[in-house]
């Protein structure tokens, strides 16, 4: 039988957004040869659009039923992903998931699991959407340097920016929006404080330059503390602010990663990604640039980017890792700075962030809006203070590109890890 045509029966462990878009894409097109013969949910009273006899209220049932060809993975506790998709592969199975959180924590251990059992894990769904961007830097970019990969990789938050950029609305009432679309998470956090982009840059960092970091070493600063007075700033300047998730190659092997929102002009291609798109620009060394843009949530691209790794897993595709053999021993250094802009409502909290991150009181400055500062920034401050800044309703974001520390900075990093060290 040619392998493109092969029925698989397939068993899906959840039924929310990505589950219920995956199931209805498949029931769309039959003559794909894919039958969703089982679904498992956690909680048997919650209405759907399926009838109770569906469903199975256990997903061990689905791990432990040898007729299914395929498990696929679509629900959002981490930890149950996990044990669910780790125990499938130790049974040699052939497994899609969505689940970022998860793999940003366990990626190596998985790849093991595939090494050690035979089976096969894909992910294209957990990363941007509908965009293609895993099996790009899988494949295409497999063994081709890269100076960097970075991108809008949550749509909830962008939807959030654009509602408050283009309508003027408040930021509660576009998160509420974005809930209301299916474009956020249960948990919002994870979406606006840019835990969700960091889990997604660390997978691709495994796919660009053959790394496996840890996320919490991530700078990873959200958008809970921002204003129509950030959202001015940045207009009056011909600006946007968008949530930018980078990973980086720099002089030397090392690499860098961060997510953070950034002020960006016309010139970016970023500038034009909107509501619940996402945007990946790949600046290869031969190549150059490339941009690429798509839907990066919501239960139909999200789904499609399910079925693609379906079909992918019928004949037979698995991740190649090609750049693990050449990852640098030193994988991530927080060596650099960042030009800053900060602003809070109240400047004594203002003044005392200035005291944490060391910036001269001169970086304090005013406009119609009220206070504000800027000034370059370690990298490392930013990554000690982010709960600090977090907490305390602090909006961070960056201007311009990540760079080589000054001497000034340079002179604060020097004593922040002396003092560490102490």
């Amino acid at each position: 039988m040619d392998v493109e045509k092969q029925p698989l029966r397939i068993g899906l462990i959840g039924f929310g957004c990505v589950g219920q878009g995956f199931y209805d894409i498949v029931q769309r097109q039959p003559e794909l040869g894919l039958t969703i013969a089982r679904i498992a949910v956690k909680n048997p009273d919650k209405p759907r659009t399926l009838s109770a006899g569906h469903f199975s209220f256990r997903a061990d049932d689905l791990l432990a039923d040898p007729t299914l060809d395929v498990l696929v993975e679509v629900i959002d506790d981490p930890a149950e992903a996990f044990r669910l998709v780790s125990a499938a592969l130790r049974q040699g199975r052939r497994v899609a998931t969505a689940n970022k959180a998860m793999l940003a924590r366990h990626l190596p251990e998985l790849v093991q699991l595939e090494l050690d059992f035979g089976g096969t894990l894909l992910y294209e769904a957990a990363v941007c959407g509908s965009i293609p961007i895993i099996r790009t830097l899988d494949g295409y970019f497999s063994h081709e340097p890269l100076r960097a990969v970075q991108g809008i990789f949550n749509g909830s938050s962008n939807y959030v920016l654009t509602r408050m950029s283009e309508e003027g609305t408040d930021y509660a009432t576009a998160l509420a929006e974005a809930q209301a679309k299916g474009f956020a998470e249960t948990d919002p956090s994870l979406d606006m404080g840019a835990f969700d982009p960091r889990s997604k840059a660390v997978i691709l960092a495994a796919h660009a330059y053959g790394v496996f970091l840890e996320a919490e070493e991530v700078v990873n600063l959200g958008i809970e503390g921002i204003s129509a007075a950030d959202i001015a700033f940045a207009a009056a300047q011909g600006q946007k602010i968008k949530v930018v998730a980078a990973v980086q190659r720099l002089p030397g092997g090392r690499i860098t990663a961060l997510v953070t929102p950034q002020l960006l002009g016309p010139e970016s291609p970023l500038f034009t990604v909107e509501r619940e798109f996402n945007g990946v620009v790949i600046d290869a060394e031969y190549a150059g640039p490339q941009f690429l843009r798509g839907r990066g949530a919501g239960g139909h691209p999200t789904g499609s980017a399910v079925l693609a790794d379906v079909l992918a897993l019928r004949r037979g595709y698995r991740y190649g890792y090609a750049k693990r053999a050449d990852a640098p021993e030193t994988q991530l250094t927080h060596a650099l700075e960042i030009d800053t802009y900060l602003r809070h409502a109240d400047v004594g909290v203002l003044r005392e962030v200035l005291t944490w991150l060391e910036l001269p009181a001169t970086a304090l400055q005013t406009d119609a809006n009220g206070p504000y500062a800027t000034g370059p920034v370690a990298l490392q401050q930013l990554w000690a203070w982010r709960q600090e800044l977090r907490t305390n309703g602090l909006f961070v974001a960056r201007r311009g590109a990540v760079r080589p520390l000054s001497g000034a900075v340079q002179t604060v990093q020097a004593r922040t890890e002396a003092t560490a060290g102490a």
